[in-house]
């Protein structure tokens, strides 16, 4: 009995020696990623940031049980700049993808996003995650430019936006929105495709947010056993809206609230599958938006709460998103107040999945790890507001300064100001009070800041304003 003791005692002794190797031996558990991005979606539009009347009892309850950020910005006030800047965590200016133009790519664009630029996707392959993209891509429609060719496994969606190959010509702005408040399928001819095929044309919209969400779960089962990362860029809210039968008339914000409660009802169903499949610790998730509401389209568009402007504008309204980030049991539940934005996801997910960030350009985002975990503050100061090539505006701390103003579309003239606009945005979100006579010492800090940056940016092809030759006959 004293020798089966004596080598019991050895036996613990010997395992708590080699305890420490077997732990550093053990491969780190790398997170999945999901990112929900919504087209239009506005800062108001959810229960869960103000709204009195869209109900979205699943995103709710994502914040609930998450992190809900009140000062979180997309790169960009327009789709195909802010979708860039998400994917590679660099600048459009930085990427080509932007132009004071054509704001955006379309049908008859030339180009896309670069294969020189590194994607989230391709750099989180090189760490064994399956990817995959459902949904708009907005980045190219070229063989060359499509999703497979950036780092993504799998494709399912559209190319570009859905309100693109209209088959209609309206004589007037008028008889438009009239087409846009009775939408048919016939009106626009937008392609869905897989991978680099078409399936139908045109798109079946009104069942599309609850078809992307089938094949984002599919993507899911059959990479349980797995890391995966899936980029689901839904269309919906930009206009034309469309919703399945089963949503109609039944949100008390009319079309708009009932697509918002059908997208709602959607995420509802896929962490329902990250629950059923025992993922959702496994699995980062985050909801947010390209940019803001197209309040152009009034009751067809969505609403920025107390937040000034709206897309293809640089106030408030027009980049700061409802954004929520969701993990039990490793996100810290609570509001977020900090400074964030979709420019922070590539290197948050380099961090949490143990991939080196690109080294050999400049990034501008930030890795939001340890706010994530409640363990600090997020390193995010500054927010650069950038329309096109010219830099409107910049945030650092509370202030926000307005170089240049100018509305949304069309309307309002740009105006340069001189000293710069300033607003407090803790005190003052709807920027309403400009306090520039008040905080000189601020405005010239801001000011230096924005030269410094706009002076680290060498120029770069615009890719934005290529377009494809017509070959003319006689």
């Amino acid at each position: 009995m004293k020798k089966q003791t004596t080598i019991l005692i050895l036996l613990v002794h010997l395992s708590w020696l080699l305890f420490p190797s077997i732990i550093a031996a053990a491969p780190k558990q790398t997170p999945n990623f999901i990112v929900i991005f919504c087209d239009d979606l506005g800062y108001g539009d959810l229960g869960s940031f103000g709204n009195p009347t869209i109900r979205t009892p699943s995103l709710d309850r994502m914040a609930a049980e998450g992190q809900r950020w009140t000062s979180f910005y997309a790169a960009d006030s327009v789709c195909t700049p802010s979708r860039a800047a998400l994917l590679t965590g660099r600048l459009p200016i930085r990427t080509g993808m932007f132009s004071d133009t054509r704001r955006v790519l379309f049908p008859d664009s030339a180009g896309g996003l670069p294969s020189s630029e590194i994607t989230m996707a391709e750099l989180l392959k090189t760490r064994g995650y399956a990817t995959a993209a459902i949904g708009k891509w907005h980045l190219g429609w070229q063989p060359e430019f499509l999703p497979m060719k950036q780092g993504f496994d799998s494709y399912f969606g559209i190319p570009y936006s859905n309100d693109m190959d209209a088959t209609f010509r309206p004589s007037a702005r008028s008889e438009y929105f009239n087409f846009l408040k009775n939408p048919k399928r016939e009106y626009w001819n937008v392609p869905l495709m897989r991978n680099e095929q078409i399936l139908e044309r045109p798109a079946e919209q009104t069942t599309i947010t609850e078809r992307y969400t089938d094949e984002a779960i599919k993507f899911i089962s059959a990479n349980k056993s797995k890391p995966f990362f899936l980029y689901l860029a839904h269309s919906m809210p930009h206009v034309p809206l469309f919703r399945s039968k089963k949503f109609e008339n039944k949100s008390a914000r009319g079309l708009y609230g009932d697509v918002i409660e059908e997208l709602d009802a959607n995420v509802g169903r896929l962490l329902d599958t990250l629950r059923h499949l025992k993922l959702d610790r496994k699995t980062l998730v985050i909801f947010t938006s390209d940019n803001g509401p197209w309040a152009t389209f009034e009751e067809q568009g969505g609403s920025a709460g107390l937040l000034r402007g709206a897309k293809g504008g640089t106030y408030e309204g027009g980049m700061r998103e409802p954004t929520i980030f969701w993990q039990p049991g490793v996100i810290k539940p609570g509001v977020v107040t900090d400074i964030g934005s979709t420019l922070d996801l590539l290197p948050t997910f380099c961090a949490l999945a143990g991939v080196k960030a690109p080294a050999d350009r400049a990034l501008d985002g930030y890795d939001l790890s340890e706010a994530l975990r409640g363990r600090g503050r997020g390193p995010r100061q500054t927010m650069f507001y950038w329309r096109g090539s010219r830099l409107y505006a910049a945030r650092h701390g509370s202030f926000k300064a307005h170089f240049i103003t100018r509305s949304e579309y069309g309307g309002e003239p740009e105006v340069t100001h001189d000293p710069p606009l300033l607003y407090n945005l803790d005190h003052d979100p709807s920027e309403k009070w400009n306090v520039a006579d008040k905080y000189p010492e601020v405005i010239a800090e801001i000011r230096r800041i924005a030269e410094a940056h706009k002076s680290g940016i060498p120029p770069v092809e615009n890719q934005l304003d290529k377009r494809i030759a017509v070959s003319r006959t006689r």
